[in-house]
């Protein structure tokens, strides 16, 4: 492994063509610590596992999508807002380009779910989803319905505390949310997606309730015993680059 990874240039915005426009919303981001030998079979090869002082970390991350468009069209009424629920860990390639691999992407939307599974290469499952928002916070469900390894969804409630702030480089907060960079595989090639947006507000968030399968699902143990580190951002604005195939 590299002796350092540039973190900060895939944060800055590219130089390309924007072919969509997003808005996240209510992004509850839960990691648990998890061993590279866990993590290393269900990566392709070509990837390396990325960690912080020596730790792999595997990411909870439900939210809801809203804005979803063509950067030269408007919304289209039905596929616009719809609620997502990732599972994914954290890779580069060859020392460069820090980024995502994701082991699943449930969404409430089975036309965005078949096509980015179909034309982006990405693991993306159509799922039954609600967010609402009780005097304890916020509750999320999730319940996977095609296609499988089912059953898997998940069922959280928790509450942002705290004030929201972009984290700092060199901290396992910016190690763990601010990626900008998604890797997939499509036809045994593998390829590299960018997005863009402004560092997330993140705040400390308390789960009051955590009931998950989609580790499992994804062939990967929870940690016995480790209550998951917990994180908050409200909304962040996304421009979202074209996948081309890594060189």
């Amino acid at each position: 492994m590299p002796h350092e990874i540039d973190r900060i240039a895939p944060t800055l915005r590219p130089d390309e063509i924007v072919v969509m426009r997003h808005r996240w919303a209510d992004l509850l981001f839960l990691h648990w610590p998890v061993p590279i030998s866990a993590l290393r079979p269900l990566v392709p090869e070509a990837l390396e596992i990325d960690t912080f002082e020596g730790v792999a970390y595997v990411g909870l991350v439900p939210f809801t999508m809203t804005g979803v468009r063509f950067a030269w069209l408007p919304p289209v009424p039905g596929t616009s807002r719809f609620h997502e629920t990732n599972l994914r860990t954290y890779v580069h390639h060859r020392g460069r380009d820090p980024g995502v691999w994701f082991f699943s992407l449930d969404a409430a939307n089975a036309l965005a779910a078949w096509a980015a599974r179909r034309f982006g290469g990405l693991a993306y499952h159509y799922a039954r989803m609600s967010l609402d928002r009780t005097d304890e916070g916020i509750a999320h469900r999730c319940e996977r319905l095609r296609p499988g390894p089912t059953p898997a969804g998940c069922d959280l409630a928790y509450r942002p505390e705290g004030t929201a702030t972009a984290s700092r480089p060199g901290t396992l907060e910016f190690f763990l949310a601010e990626r900008y960079v998604l890797y997939a595989l499509r036809r045994g090639r593998l390829l590299r997606g960018r997005v863009h947006h402004e560092p997330y507000p993140l705040q400390p968030a308390r789960v009051f309730r955590l009931e998950e399968s989609l580790l499992a699902a994804a062939g990967l143990a929870r940690p016995e015993g480790v209550a998951p580190l917990a994180h908050y951002a409200r909304e962040v604005h996304v421009r979202v680059y074209p996948i081309r195939s890594v060189d």
